[in-house]
């Protein structure tokens, strides 16, 4: 099922991270694009993994910088009649669902995941047409075709209780796209969950005997690992969760030192809100090796200073404005209203 020669070709084929800037030309860019974000009545939204000056920007103009549940409630609520996305494709779509009367763009539509181009919407179709006794739950890291298709949509921080919650009504599941995140919540619940066969290309690439190695030179440190990664990695993690739950693991553990298993963009808020504190990416390849650690999404790094302004200068964005059918758009909103529901309930209920 699982299409990895798409998501090869399509790597081949994808456009260069943002060039290094001098710092006097970041400053430049910063300066204008907080200029045109209020001239356009524009909100800057941004994930974890985007590179950290994207990030910072966005916390300077008024913006966000979150998970993808948060990221669509902050965009959902925003008062901003245009929003700009920075992350990838998918959740671009979703702020457009959400908020269909808002203009939203992405400094490129080149930015995807490999999560996305793996579970393509007619396939996946014809595999829930094939078990139509399972309740169908997507991850957020899916079309917006895929989400069309679904009875719930989740992310990584209510899996595990959402999953839960089907589970105690009885339901059987149909789980994608990433395979490694279904086993992890299948394992924790005991639900009946059937895996579509996806990936994430970055958190597929921990190895557990690196991250034991780094943990014998470092017994002092915590191992802080997202769900997407393999089981075996899981298996010797201190803290299994979501960006926003490392991140707030790390605030609540008295280790000094951290071993992390995401992409490393998620450094830049770790050390915003704990500058004591050491954070150590955790291996994806062997000893010998150019890059012993190579955790950084390649779409994530797609998202820069000049083509963030360049879509904010013109008055269509250079064509990178998010579209979404109106069919499948007012589709996809069921699945994401319960998510949003369900997260909101949770919260609530936590002290």
């Amino acid at each position: 099922m699982m299409q990895r020669e798409q998501v090869r070709e399509h790597l081949a084929g994808t456009t260069a991270a943002q060039p290094s800037l001098s710092d006097e030309a970041r400053a430049h860019y910063r300066e204008r694009i907080a200029e045109r974000l209020i001239a356009r009545n524009a909100v800057l939204v941004a994930h974890y993994y985007t590179d950290p000056e994207i990030q910072a920007l966005a916390e300077a103009t008024g913006g966000c910088v979150a998970d993808s549940l948060e990221m669509a409630r902050f965009g959902r609520d925003h008062p901003a009649t245009t929003l700009i996305v920075a992350g990838v494709r998918f959740m671009g779509e979703t702020a457009k669902i959400l908020s269909p009367e808002k203009r939203v763009f992405m400094p490129t539509l080149e930015a995807t995941c490999s999560l996305d181009i793996g579970c393509p919407a007619d396939t996946f179709s014809s595999f829930c047409d094939q078990h139509p006794d399972r309740t169908v739950v997507v991850y957020a890291n899916t079309s917006a075709a895929v989400k069309a298709r679904a009875d719930w949509v989740v992310t990584s921080s209510i899996a595990v209780e959402l999953i839960d919650h089907l589970d105690r009504r009885g339901e059987k599941i149909l789980w994608a796209p990433d395979r490694h995140l279904g086993a992890y919540v299948r394992e924790r619940t005991g639900a009946d969950v059937l895996c579509w066969d996806g990936e994430c290309i970055v958190h597929d690439e921990f190895k557990a005997k690196g991250i034991l190695e780094l943990k014998a030179l470092h017994p002092e440190a915590a191992v802080l690992v997202h769900p997407e990664s393999p089981a075996s990695v899981v298996e010797i993690a201190d803290v299994v969760g979501s960006t926003s739950q490392l991140i707030a693991a790390a605030q609540k553990l008295d280790n000094p030192t951290f071993i992390v298993a995401t992409d490393r963009g998620i450094f830049y808020k770790m050390q915003q809100l704990m500058p004591e504190k050491r954070f150590m990416a955790a291996p994806t390849a062997g000893n010998g090796a150019t890059c012993r650690s190579c955790a950084h999404c390649p779409w994530m790094a797609m998202n820069g200073l000049e083509n963030t302004l360049a879509v904010l200068n013109d008055a269509n964005g250079c064509g990178q404005e998010i579209h979404v059918d109106s069919v499948i758009a007012e589709r996809a909103l069921v699945p994401l209203g319960r998510m949003l529901d369900f997260g909101a309930e949770l919260k609530r209920q936590k002290p």
